[in-house]
């Protein structure tokens, strides 16, 4: 049996086109748990939809969001279940076929694998950049990281994603969770503290969901500010491994590939909006050197830093 939880908040259609998905899989789905920030939202959510969550046999708990913490959150979802395997998800991640969590779940049988993290396809209404950045961060391959990998794929070894990931119980017990306080990367803080513990974070290509965003440069400012802060807030996973190489990476395999599909006057668009991240990134890097007034305008979450 695997429980199934997911943090929810202002969800769209996508959250219905989950759970029918859900109820369609070929491996044993048992309870799907919600973790719904403010029930007046989920209350307008279920009427503007004429939606019925009694047919989809969920289980929802309610937070305020004050009570909102990426990890936090997720933690007290997983002490709602009592499954051995249980998937983690975000609300607008659409799973591709019947055969999703059960291609998720494979790599968790060998008992050295800690989580097994899904191929995120990008959605009909994505961009071309976003197309190819989906294809850069989640290839056709499968495959299998550990700490002999570090020295080879640098920061690529601990990512992982719960936007659809499956995870052992027995190992997330006995390494105690998601850090209760991040601004955000719970996930990846998760893995490389499996990764240092011995364990394996597996990369399972042949589960599929869809999800992609057409973030603007706005968006991708914001949201690197607070991969920054994530990122400054860890040094012990997160010196040794810096993010700027494989970012360059990606922008040069973009380029090219706007420029092979005849679509160069896309590339500045694109430019831009990575100059917006890498602007974002590096101030969220260097918060604490900041006047925390200014980090809290940057930041999307900016009651973080009420302390």
């Amino acid at each position: 049996m695997i429980d199934v939880i997911i943090p929810t908040y202002q969800p769209d259609d996508d959250l219905i086109r989950l759970f029918d998905s859900l109820r369609k899989q070929t491996a044993n789905i048992g309870r799907i748990i919600v973790m719904n920030t403010e029930e007046g939202e989920w209350e307008k959510y279920v009427l503007n939809h004429r939606f019925k969550p009694e047919d989809y046999d969920i289980e929802i708990h309610h937070i305020s969001k004050r009570e909102f913490g990426h990890g936090k959150t997720r933690n007290r979802g997983v002490k709602y279940s009592e499954a051995d395997v249980f998937i983690l998800m975000t609300q607008d991640a659409v799973p591709a076929d019947e055969y999703f969590a059960e291609k998720l779940i494979e790599p968790l049988y060998d008992e050295k694998t800690a989580a097994s993290y899904a191929r995120q396809l990008a959605k009909e209404d994505a961009s071309t950049p976003e197309r190819i950045t989906r294809q850069f961060n989640y290839p056709a391959e499968s495959m299998l990281k550990s700490a002999k990998d570090i020295a080879t794929l640098g920061i690529k070894t601990y990512f992982c994603s719960n936007v659809a990931c499956a995870y052992r119980r027995d190992v997330f017990d006995s390494l105690g969770g998601f850090v209760n306080r991040t601004i955000f990367n719970e996930d990846m803080i998760y893995a490389a503290g499996a990764v240092k513990a011995g364990y394996n974070i597996a990369y399972a290509a042949d589960a599929r969901v869809y999800h992609s965003h057409n973030y603007s440069g706005r968006d991708q400012f914001h949201r690197n500010v607070d991969l920054g802060v994530s990122q400054a807030e860890h040094p012990e996973i997160f010196a040794d491994v810096p993010s700027e190489g494989e970012g360059k990476k990606m922008v040069s395999v973009t380029v090219k590939e706007l420029f092979k599909m005849g679509e160069a006057l896309k590339v500045i668009p694109y430019i831009y909006v990575c100059a917006c991240r890498y602007v974002g990134y590096k101030i969220g890097k260097n918060y604490k050197r900041l006047p925390v007034g200014f980090v809290k305008k940057c930041s999307t979450n900016p009651k973080y830093f009420d302390k």
